[in-house]
């Protein structure tokens, strides 16, 4: 049996995943649980990971690599920003050793963007694009849907721009705790809906008045010009729509776009970006990271090996 070389993990917000990685990145087991940044003190990431790790019987020095909301200010170690335009082969040399008895363990830096009219984060979304674009930079669009929706202008490997999006937490709180929370019925594959089409379609439109446009999805029910099963898809396709509409504004307009995700929400945003004329490139979000993660540890740790050689 192949022997791992890495544990990778993706540490978010909300969320843990963890991998057991051979060099060619072949994963021999992982572990998922909801113990993300939001549910830890910051003396409970050690002993979190060790569990996990135990339980898929790693051996006691094996190296872990870590993205996500592990390195921010509130969880367990904080891993400053790179400084955008930041080149994407840099994540790596920018990871920071935690203290750690039991083993090598790194944690990968986010990207800052300082510019006082658009100043932006991201952390974890840097070593999807690691894994997407690492090995064959590129210039490229790309879209990484999720709470907060990543928008990334990449330029022969270097992160040069980017845009964040609430879409995804402006869906729940809109969808619980509005007056909207009665005009939705959730459930069913909105793409299909004649309703998210057209609403992705009003969200792109100059004249869009997107606040209007949210509470006539109660008053259209209401007056009985709209179907209740379309609530849904209306609240997602104006969101989605509003946000490839300030995409296109603040990162310049492109015919094509790379989507990072996976799943129905993959499914939702190629659906909306092909009702906006764009084609679209998809990359699923967890291989992406997995592979981001493991081409920092190859970094990390050859540079290890190699210092040590020419003491």
């Amino acid at each position: 049996m192949s022997e791992a070389f890495c544990a990778a993990i993706d540490w978010g917000s909300s969320g843990f995943r963890l991998w057991l990685l051979t060099g060619d990145g072949t994963v021999l087991d992982e572990r998922r649980s909801a113990e993300g940044m939001l549910a830890l003190a910051r003396e409970d990431f050690p002993a979190v990971m060790e569990r996990h790790l135990a339980e898929l019987d790693a051996r006691p020095d094996l190296p872990a690599v870590i993205c996500g909301m592990a390195g921010a200010r509130q969880g367990w170690h904080e891993a400053h920003y790179l400084d955008a335009p930041a080149i994407l082969a840099g994540v790596a040399a920018g990871a920071v050793r935690v203290p750690h008895d039991a083993r090598d363990v790194r944690i990968l830096p986010g990207i800052a963007q300082r510019d006082k009219e658009r100043p932006d984060v991201m952390r974890g979304e840097e070593t999807q694009l690691l894994g997407a674009f690492g090995a064959h930079p590129a210039d490229a669009l790309a879209c990484m849907p999720g709470t907060h929706s990543k928008w990334v202008r990449l330029e022969g490997g270097r992160v040069q721009a980017f845009a964040t999006f609430m879409t995804g937490e402006l869906y729940a709180a809109i969808s619980r705790h509005t007056i909207l929370a009665h005009a939705l019925e959730e459930g069913g594959d909105i793409r299909g809906r004649a309703a998210f089409g057209n609403a992705v379609h009003r969200a792109l439109s100059a004249d869009a008045a997107l606040l209007n446009r949210l509470f006539a999805i109660r008053s259209g029910q209401l007056l009985g010009y709209a179907d209740a099963a379309d609530g849904a898809a209306e609240l997602s396709g104006l969101l989605i729509g509003s946000e490839i509409a300030g995409a296109r504004r603040l990162l310049r307009a492109a015919d094509k776009v790379t989507l990072i995700a996976a799943g129905p929400l993959a499914a939702a945003y190629r659906t909306a970006l092909e009702f906006a004329g764009i084609a679209v490139e998809a990359v699923d979000a967890e291989a992406a990271v997995r592979h981001g993660l493991l081409l920092a540890a190859r970094r990390l740790w050859a540079q290890d090996e190699k210092a040590a050689g020419a003491r």
